[in-house]
């Protein structure tokens, strides 16, 4: 399988061989690993928007942060790639490769940007080259023979959970919950917040990834859409940002 990124070009063979995953690893574990910041796709290298937002000041505080955090969770690029994820788990799943090959063509024609893009493929990518390798399945397989392109994160993550038998709400809780805090992490970065208020935007949010995992988990493809539209507009301004610490 090659898959040809927009930074790179990797070339997985024998996606079924590799060292197994720990016995006895349980759904919990599996996703704290997976979703961790030591799982090398480079997540931190990403703030969604949020670089260009503080540079205009739409985001300069706790409460402007939790509030910009919350429409992205409810109405824009959290929601769908929530969607996308429950989509290719179904189609895992299922074995229809069909609807996979789907999901992975709309995940990449809904990026918002070129930095949208770039920041779904490349971790998406990364991701799937390292769980190949240390999480094997044969829903990479799967995978491999339904679609030969880059690969959304959500839809990776979707396909290696439906491959090891994660529940899918709880896949969702987790996805939705390391988005979010990542995004808040870079806002710590930026200076918006410090640790403490960053902690404390994280726990208020909590309730709004559960609800909106939820709401996905029952949701097909037809439900996706979105109302961020500041935000996807900020996605756009940072391409062309003079100064900037992060990719998006």
């Amino acid at each position: 399988m090659t898959i040809t990124s927009m930074a790179t070009t990797i070339t997985i063979t024998g996606m079924t061989t590799g060292e197994a995953a720990p016995a006895g690893a349980s759904p919990m574990l599996t996703l704290m690993t997976w979703l961790s910041p030591a799982f090398p796709v480079g997540a931190f290298a990403y703030s969604h928007g949020l670089e260009w937002a503080a540079e205009t000041g739409d985001i300069r505080d706790a409460a402007s942060l939790e509030n910009w955090l919350a429409d992205i969770l409810a109405h824009g690029a959290g929601r769908n790639d929530a969607i996308l994820l429950a989509a290719s788990h179904r189609a895992v799943t299922a074995g229809d490769r069909t609807a996979l090959a789907g999901v992975a063509e709309l995940a990449l024609a809904l990026a918002t940007s070129r930095e949208r893009l770039l920041e779904t493929v490349t971790q998406g990518n990364a991701f799937v080259l390292t769980a190949h390798r240390t999480w094997p399945t044969p829903a990479f397989d799967l995978l491999k023979d339904a679609w030969q392109g880059d690969v959304a994160y959500p839809v990776a993550l979707g396909v290696a959970a439906a491959g090891h038998g994660l529940p899918l709400a709880m896949t969702l809780e987790a996805f939705l919950a390391a988005f979010t805090a990542n995004l808040i992490s870079a806002a710590v970065r930026l200076g918006v917040v410090g640790q403490t208020d960053g902690q404390a935007v994280t726990a208020a949010l909590v309730p709004l990834c559960r609800q909106v995992a939820g709401e996905a988990e029952a949701a097909g493809l037809d439900d996706l859409g979105g109302a961020a539209f500041r935000s996807d507009l900020a996605s756009l301004r940072h391409e062309t940002q003079y100064t900037r610490l992060f990719r998006s």
